[in-house]
């Protein structure tokens, strides 16, 4: 659970349509070997997803060769949807691909081959050689947090370095995103773990070398 989150901390901190009413479009694309298609989109479509960003999600997965459930978002973590920083390999090859310019309040359902997949070794529940098939739906973009505008966004006093209090800031913040606060010592423990792996001066503060900055388009 503290990887996940750190994860998200630290890996992160084709156009497909024109926005329309929203509703049913069964629109049909396919790209990189994976069949995408787009069931539903919002009225308005501000920002599309796009490598690096922090993207918020609930997705569903089966065995494309018999309709068998595999994995279901929902039912992990209290019911809460998934952040994960996209493009990164946070997730299977596959699904990084497939969420790729999609809007918040947008529905996909993907079909992705084996090699984009598990492959011929399988994990679990999945079996090998198994093509794939996730109903997404997709809730939240925001910056990637190793972002200079996600470090900048954090750093609510710019004196270029993360306070202790700046970071319980953020991380209560992102926490509230789906309207369900976490446990307050779950909270407390990814706060300390984030400064004992990453503060290696133990001044106290992250820097933004420790915060390990990049420009969002070179993630």
């Amino acid at each position: 659970m503290f990887a996940f989150f750190e994860a998200l901390f630290f890996l992160q901190c084709f156009s497909l349509l024109s926005v329309r009413v929203f509703g049913q479009t069964n629109e049909v694309v396919f790209k990189e070997g994976v069949k995408i298609e787009v069931v539903e989109l919002p009225s308005v479509c501000s920002q599309k997803s796009k490598k690096g960003d922090l993207v918020n999600a609930h997705y569903d997965g089966y065995l494309a060769e018999d309709n068998t459930k595999f994995y279901c978002s929902r039912s992990e973590q209290d019911g809460h949807p998934k952040w994960f920083v996209l493009g990164v390999g946070q997730v299977i090859k596959g699904l990084d691909i497939s969420m790729m310019d999609m809007c918040p309040g947008e529905k996909r359902k993907v079909t992705i081959p084996p090699t984009l997949a598990y492959g011929i070794h399988g994990l679990g529940k999945i079996p090998p050689n198994a093509t794939l098939i996730f109903e997404i739906e997709l809730f939240a973009v925001s910056k990637g947090p190793r972002s200079v505008e996600a470090f900048k966004s954090i750093d609510l006093d710019m004196d270029q370095k993360l306070s202790r209090n700046e970071l319980n800031h953020y991380l209560t913040e992102e926490f509230l995103r789906d309207g369900k606060p976490r446990d307050q010592s779950l909270h407390d423990k990814i706060l300390q773990d984030i400064f004992q792996k990453n503060d290696h001066d133990e001044d106290g503060f992250i820097s933004a070398k420790e915060y390990n900055v990049y420009q969002h388009d070179e993630l």
